[in-house]
Parts: C-alpha cells; structure tokens; sequence
C-alpha cells in the first residue's frame, strides 16, 4: 500500500525566553494508506507537536511533511488550507464544539467549511449519529450535552465528509471508560468500512491498542517498545 502520511526528519523547537525546548529531533516515519496508527508517549514526549505538524497546523523548522503525495513545505497557506479542509478531519481532546450552535449545526459546519455548501450524505450521516449513540442530542447545545456527548459530536464532525485521514489527538483523555470504548470503537470502524486512515495519538495503552501499529515516542524521539516505561511496567 501506498503512504498517505510521511514525516521526513522532522524538527521542532520552542523558544522560552532565551531557553530552547527541543520538541520534535529527526522524526521520520510512514502511514500506509488505510492503517490504523497509535502514536504513544509520556507528556512531554512531542506527541502533540508531531499531532500538529502533520495536519498542518504549524510548520516543522526542518523537515517535511507529505500528505497524500503533497509536501506541505510547498504549498501555499491556502493550499494547506484547502488541503486540511478536504482529507484531514480532525479529533482534539477539548472538543472545540461552536456553544451557540446545536449538535446536528455543529456536525453540519464540517461540510461547509470544506465547502460542500451544505450537502451531506443523510443515510451516511444518520449512521454516524446512531453508531455513536448521539440521534436523539441533535438539537441540544454543547452546554446540555455531557463531556462524553460532546467529544462524540466531535468525531462526528470529524468524519462527515468522509476524510481519507483522521487525526485524533488524546481523544479519549477527558473521557470517562464507556465513552472512551464509543469513540474508539468508531474510529476503529470508519478506518475497516471506510478504508480512512487515523492516526492517534495517545498516552493510554488501552487506547493505542485499538491500532494496527504502535509508535513509541519520548524526548521528541521515536523508541522501542523496551524504553518506554508505560510498556515495560517500569
């Protein structure tokens, strides 16, 4: 199978002060299209910076990310853009979910922002919302729905318009275990009956294990399985 993610000697650091904080030190590794991957490691490991590299939300100081054969070092902000807007949906561990709108507008604003004008999939859409246990919450807002109904109104979203690629960061980290075991279970499923590619980061080993591939990280450094504590019991 063809790469549809590839992460070519990624470095990132941040700057505290005159202190540099070094992220990210020579990533590199590749997602087979329609793999299902977990991204492991303690806080602090560059989990969330790499989360935020390859959808490009913020750009490497070197290296290269490619999607889907495009490098995002050579297009545009308005190829980045567009190019998120159409392949990539989005899962973050705080929802993010619009507090004037209702579930069904907040799952609904996915295809008008990828510019589908508003058009949707029904039978598609109304599988999505049974699977994940939120049809009859579709018109309540974020503020009347619980921490659990709201992160599935986000996968929602995420998933609408069909997105080659998912990419979920901790999105089971503010839930509870029988809302953690939906929103898994639903990635694992758009990922076999849709052929999407997800890429998960996550810091829980019950969770990682939902992936077809696990990739250990610490110190902005991937690892072997042996040197991360969380695997070893040490």
């Amino acid at each position: 199978m063809p790469a549809i993610i590839e992460a070519v000697e990624l470095r990132k650091t941040y700057r505290v002060g005159k202190i540099e904080v070094p992220a990210l030190r020579s990533i590199s590794f590749f997602v087979e299209k329609g793999e299902f991957v977990s991204v492991v490691g303690p806080s602090g490991s560059g989990k969330s910076t790499l989360f935020y590299l390859l959808g490009g939300l913020t750009q490497p100081d070197s290296g290269h990310v490619i999607i889907d054969g495009d490098d995002f070092a050579k297009l545009s902000d308005s190829e980045r853009t567009r190019m998120r807007k159409r392949k990539i949906g989005f899962v973050f561990q705080k929802f993010n979910l619009l507090p004037t709108l209702d579930a069904k507008s907040n799952i609904d604003i996915a295809l008008d922002i990828a510019g589908s004008n508003g058009t949707r999939d029904a039978a598609y859409f109304d599988k999505i919302v049974g699977l994940l246990g939120i049809a009859k919450r579709l018109h309540h807002r974020p503020s009347e729905l619980s921490g659990g109904e709201q992160q599935r109104v986000a996968l929602a979203r995420a998933l609408i318009n069909k997105p080659a690629i998912v990419l979920a960061d901790e999105p089971t980290g503010n839930l509870d275990s029988k809302n953690s075991e939906i929103v898994l279970k639903m990635l694992r499923q758009s990922n076999q009956d849709l052929g999407q590619t997800v890429l998960m980061i996550t810091h829980n080993p019950e969770a990682a294990s939902y992936g077809d591939r696990i990739i250990h990280m610490r110190d902005g450094e991937m690892v072997a399985p042996e040197q991360d504590p969380q695997w070893t019991g040490h």
